[in-house]
């Protein structure tokens, strides 16, 4: 498997994924011709692209997908009420449980935010798995099972609790808004998840959707490391994603 964070943040998302046959986006929350250009700066023809896989309506999210489709008509992934809160005219497929392709299974994981139907995504193939989780106030422990000792993560940790707080721009309720059980994950929530989540055989960890005003990549990237080693596990590969420039290409 090949994963490719080709973009991170409040201002876009999507990230790239392949397995086997198949190469896969994960939402399309940035320009489309972004995300052609990042595309082919990994070898990756957006011709190529057979399905693209949506998370939730909000435009950071989906802001590119219909200028992506009326150009290669990827095969669209979504449930019927993301579809009619983005408005999207597509053809799409209605998802809400796991799916096949060629080998390749994609199961939904419901999350925690304020748009509709919203979730994360497992994608597995011969024995490895991405996790994508981001924009949840907090993961039901009900799917702990089901999220641990994964491949790769794609892990949202998007502020600092005292940096947000403390945030004059910000009003009061939208401070509550990101803090809240619809809102976002923390450093601190991010990194004990994934503490709890990390296995023997994960083997790299991308931390998300970081609020440029909220967050840095050194304050996520500490939390993450101390609270791993307060926990006394061992990992060391973790990549810090960004608004505007590609992750590394990871092979698994």
């Amino acid at each position: 498997m090949q994963v490719c964070v080709l973009a991170s943040g409040s201002k876009g998302n999507c990230t790239y994924i392949g397995a086997g046959s198949h190469k896969i986006l994960v939402d399309i929350g940035t320009s489309s011709l972004s995300i052609e250009k990042k595309l082919k700066a990994l070898g990756v023809n957006p011709s190529e692209i057979d399905s693209v896989f949506i998370t939730h309506a909000h435009t950071d999210h989906v802001s590119g997908v219909s200028v992506f489709y009326k150009k290669y008509h990827p095969h669209i992934y979504m449930s019927d009420a993301i579809c009619k809160e983005a408005n999207l005219k597509v053809d799409y497929t209605n998802l809400n449980e796991s799916i096949d392709l060629d080998g390749l299974i994609i199961t939904p994981v419901p999350t925690s935010h304020d748009a509709s139907d919203a979730r994360g995504y497992i994608f597995e193939y011969e024995g490895k798995s991405v996790v994508y989780m981001t924009d949840t106030g907090y993961i039901s422990e009900k799917y702990y099972k089901l999220l641990t000792n994964r491949t790769v993560y794609v892990m949202e940790s998007n502020h600092d609790i005292e940096l947000l707080m403390n945030n004059e721009h910000y009003p009061h309720q939208v401070k509550m808004r990101i803090l809240g059980d619809s809102g976002h994950l923390s450093n601190k929530d991010s990194s004990l998840y994934l503490s709890k989540f990390i296995g023997n055989d994960t083997k790299k960890v991308f931390l998300a959707h970081l609020s440029e005003q909220n967050n840095t990549k050194e304050m996520a990237y500490n939390s993450l490391k101390e609270t791993l080693k307060r926990k006394h596990i061992s990992f060391d590969d973790i990549s810090i994603t960004d608004q505007r420039e590609a992750s590394e290409l990871v092979e698994v």
